[in-house]
């Protein structure tokens, strides 16, 4: 197996007043390709923050994360923005669509945005492999919870990455739908190889993934 993220030596530190606070402490460790990582700890533990260090969406205080073997932080923010376009899907608690796009819309835009010539055919199979064939030209505020969030899912794996990123993608959703959107994106998972990093405080979720790691006030225990 080879690794595809490592995390060396992770710290984030911010000002709170005049005093340093530091969220996360020397974070180290590796997910192999094709792995699915539930982060687990208690609010405020520095779950989500260790996410976007992860992500290349926030900058450490020190340390480092190679992606794919690529050192994100020896980027320009312009150089992390293509290594995640190139590699990373991400799916967030909110959903984070677009309003004024149907579903349909929503998942073609990372097709279109690489110039993809068959992005309307992509994105309609990537709808249909989450059960929303049917959907696909309803606006977000005509779609439940449940289905936002699948269509959110399709428009992650549509690029078929490599690394998938995930905060809370069942924080919004009620017990029934949330464990429909896990199977979802564990079955995704599965399908195309992709590996998943997932901050999620939800036990059944972190059990059905292949590795737990646990933070405690910022330090992996």
């Amino acid at each position: 197996m080879t690794a595809i993220v490592q995390a060396v030596e992770l710290t984030k530190q911010v000002l709170s007043g005049d005093q340093p606070l530091t969220i996360l402490h020397h974070a180290s460790f590796t997910v192999e390709a094709g792995e699915s990582l539930a982060i687990l700890g208690a609010s405020g533990s520095g779950k989500s923050t260790l996410l976007g260090l992860l992500a290349g969406l926030d900058i450490p205080s020190s340390g480092s994360v190679l992606l794919n073997g690529i050192d994100l932080f020896a980027l320009d923010e312009d150089g992390r923005a293509k290594l995640r376009g190139e590699l990373a899907g991400f799916v967030f608690q909110s959903f984070q669509l677009l309003p004024a796009l149907s579903a349909l819309e929503n998942v073609m835009l990372p097709l279109e945005l690489r110039g993809v010539v068959n992005a309307a055919s992509r994105a309609a199979e990537s709808l249909r492999q989450v059960g929303l064939s049917a959907r696909g030209h309803h606006l977000p505020k005509h779609l439940s919870g449940g289905e936002q969030q699948r269509v959110a899912l399709a428009r992650a794996f549509v690029t078929q990455p490599k690394i998938l990123f995930a905060d809370e993608p069942t924080g919004n959703l009620d017990a029934a739908t949330g464990a429909q959107v896990i199977e979802l994106m564990l079955e995704l998972n599965r399908a195309q190889g992709t590996t998943l990093i997932l901050v999620t405080h939800d036990e059944a979720l972190a059990n059905r993934c292949s590795r737990q790691l646990k933070l405690s006030a910022g330090k992996v225990v």
